[in-house]
C-alpha cells in the first residue's frame, strides 16, 4: 500500500469512526424517547409488513447492538433486543428500515436486485483483493502491471456493491418514513426524531462510498504511474 493510500485510509477510517459515533449516540438518544402509541418494534415491525400485503416474512430477535438487517433468503427482519422490544422513536424508525428492504424484495426493487446479483461476485473479490493489490503493487515498481490492473478490476467490484448500496438504503428510509408518518406510527413531535436517526444511519453508507471511491482512484493513479516510467 502507498503512502497516499495508507492516508487516506486513515482519514476514511477516522470519518467512518466519527460517523459511527454520532449514530451510537442518536440511537441511544432516540431510545430514550418513548412512543406514544406504545407499539414495540416487533408490532411496529409486523404491522408495516402486513400493511404491504407481506405475509411471508418473520420478524425475529438476533444478538447485537445495531445487528438490525432483512435476510432476503431466509425471508426474516431481524431486530436486535433494543429495536425487538424497545417501544422507542429509535427503535420504531429502525424497525420500519429493515421492513422498508422487506417491501423492495417483494416488489422486486431493482437496485436491491442488482445488489443481490453483485454478493457473491464481491464476497469472490473480498478474499483475494488485499493480496492481488498488494502483490500487484510491488510488481508495478519493476514495471509488470497486470496483476495491479486484476487487483483494480476486483476492486471495482466492491466499489460498484457501496454504490448500489445508497439508493437501496435511501430507498428504504423513505420508505419508512412514508409508512411512520402516514399510519401515525409516530406523531409530529416523533416523526422529526425518527428521521433523524435514519439519516445519521444513511451516513454511514455514504462515508463508506466515499472511502471506496477515493482509494479506487489512488489505486488507479498507482496503475498509470507505473506504465508512465
Amino acid at each position: 500500500m502507498t503512502p497516499g493510500i495508507f492516508l487516506v485510509s486513515i482519514l476514511f477510517v477516522g470519518i467512518s469512526m466519527i460517523v459511527s459515533m454520532i449514530l451510537k449516540r442518536k440511537f441511544t438518544k432516540y431510545s430514550k424517547v418513548p412512543l406514544i402509541s406504545g407499539l414495540s418494534g416487533k408490532q411496529i415491525a409486523e404491522k408495516m409488513l402486513q400493511e404491504n400485503g407481506i405475509f411471508d416474512v418473520k420478524v425475529v430477535s438476533v444478538q447485537g447492538f445495531l445487528s438490525d438487517h432483512y435476510d432476503p433468503t431466509k425471508k426474516t427482519v431481524n431486530l436486535s433486543p433494543e429495536v425487538f422490544e424497545g417501544r422507542s422513536v429509535a427503535a420504531a424508525a429502525v424497525a420500519a428500515h429493515e421492513c422498508g428492504h422487506a417491501v423492495q424484495h417483494a416488489t422486486a426493487y431493482t437496485w436491491l436486485m442488482m445488489r443481490s446479483k453483485l454478493v457473491p461476485l464481491v464476497q469472490f473479490s473480498a478474499n483475494l483483493v488485499n493480496w492481488v493489490l498488494l502483490i500487484g503493487i510491488f510488481m508495478a515498481a519493476s514495471g509488470n502491471t497486470t496483476l495491479l490492473l486484476v487487483g483494480i478490476g476486483l476492486f471495482t467490484l466492491s466499489v460498484l456493491f457501496t454504490l448500489v448500496t445508497l439508493p437501496v438504503e435511501f430507498d428504504a428510509s423513505n420508505r419508512a418514513l412514508a409508512w411512520l408518518n402516514n399510519t401515525n406510527v409516530t406523531n409530529p413531535q416523533e416523526y422529526p426524531k425518527a428521521k433523524d436517526a435514519l439519516k445519521w444511519a444513511a451516513m454511514t453508507y455514504v462515508v463508506a462510498a466515499l472511502a471506496a471511491i477515493v482509494t479506487l482512484l489512488q489505486y488507479v493513479m498507482v496503475f498509470l504511474g507505473s506504465r508512465d516510467r
